[in-house]
């Protein structure tokens, strides 16, 4: 027996259709598709299931990329960073070609040939000289031995450490005492450059005008100049904890441990070398060229901390 649709769909659960037609659809049903990925494509079009494309591609710029790497990419930063490093490249080579002429590198280098054994001794023989006993320079087939097996050798490097602690030490004075600005730290650091430079200028005018021949190099003279910084470092933080006593008293032990230590050096490179024909005449002028840098050292220490010390 047959039975009227309306009674199947009404069976069924189904409703049955008004008259009239359907009723269209407002909007796409996508309840059955897979959700779109992030960068507007389906999963599996060309990506991962993350929704992450590793190549960049099909997506806004630097999808898929680390931060910055669309700069990487972009022709216009490589030319830039191609350009400053040929720059940067040029630059170097332009320095070391001029530098070369006037100080040699491998030179320099001889005066940092230090170790940590070299550097105690020193810093021990330049606070108390008087127990060194052999301050002649060893040399290797006509050449000076380094610093680090021969603690009689100049270095740069405890001068230049030195500077540095001085000019630290000279802020923290300065800071203590209230007196401490940006600019009197810079007048202090250009004042202690320009007095050694004119200490450089005057002794290698003083060696040439007095025809003496010696092995004093222009950097054996820096580093010797350099080694009142040691004992300056000591008389400001002496002065700073027990006042205008202790920097005095400090002060008056460098002086003298300087001139003795300069003295002792100085004589083993200069005096040998006097002429045999006029040996008195240039014995004398050597030794007054070694007194006056010996005494100038501890006038130039007085000068450079007690501006610090007690300038108001």
């Amino acid at each position: 027996m047959d039975v009227p649709s309306e009674f199947r769909n009404r069976k069924s659960g189904k409703r049955r259709p008004k008259k009239g037609g359907t009723k269209p659809q407002l909007y796409e049903d996508t309840s059955m598709q897979p959700p779109p990925s992030e960068y507007g494509a389906h999963h599996g079009q060309g990506i991962n299931m993350e929704g992450y494309n590793p190549s960049g591609y099909g997506g806004p710029p630097g999808a898929g990329q680390f931060p910055g790497a669309q700069y990487l990419n972009d022709p216009m930063a490589n030319m830039a960073m191609q350009y400053g490093q040929s720059l940067a490249g040029q630059g170097t080579d332009f320095v070391h070609k001029n530098l070369e002429k006037y100080v040699s590198t491998s030179r320099v280098k001889y005066y940092f040939a230090v170790d940590t054994t070299y550097v105690m001794k020193k810093l021990g023989m330049l606070c108390f000289p008087f127990t060194h006993s052999d301050w002649s320079i060893k040399f290797n087939q006509d050449q000076p031995v380094a610093p680090r097996d021969d603690i009689n050798a100049p270095d740069l490097y405890i001068p230049s450490m030195a500077f540095v602690t001085y000019i630290l030490i000279a802020g923290v004075v300065l800071g203590t005492y209230n007196k401490f600005t940006p600019e009197q730290l810079g007048i202090q650091t250009s004042s202690a450059l320009v007095w050694l430079i004119l200490e450089l200028l005057i002794l290698n005018m003083s060696l040439y005008i007095m025809n003496l021949k010696t092995d004093l190099k222009y950097l054996d003279i820096v580093a010797y100049c350099g080694y009142k910084f040691v004992g300056m470092i000591v008389c400001l933080l002496a002065g700073m904890v027990f006042q205008s006593t202790g920097y005095y008293s400090t002060l008056l032990w460098f002086s003298i441990t300087i001139a003795f230590f300069l003295v002792q050096t100085l004589r083993v490179k200069i005096l040998p070398h006097s002429e045999d024909s006029n040996y008195s005449r240039g014995s004398k002028r050597s030794l007054y060229l070694i007194l006056s840098i010996s005494l100038l050292q501890p006038v130039m220490m007085w000068w450079l901390t007690g501006y610090i010390m007690f300038t108001k």
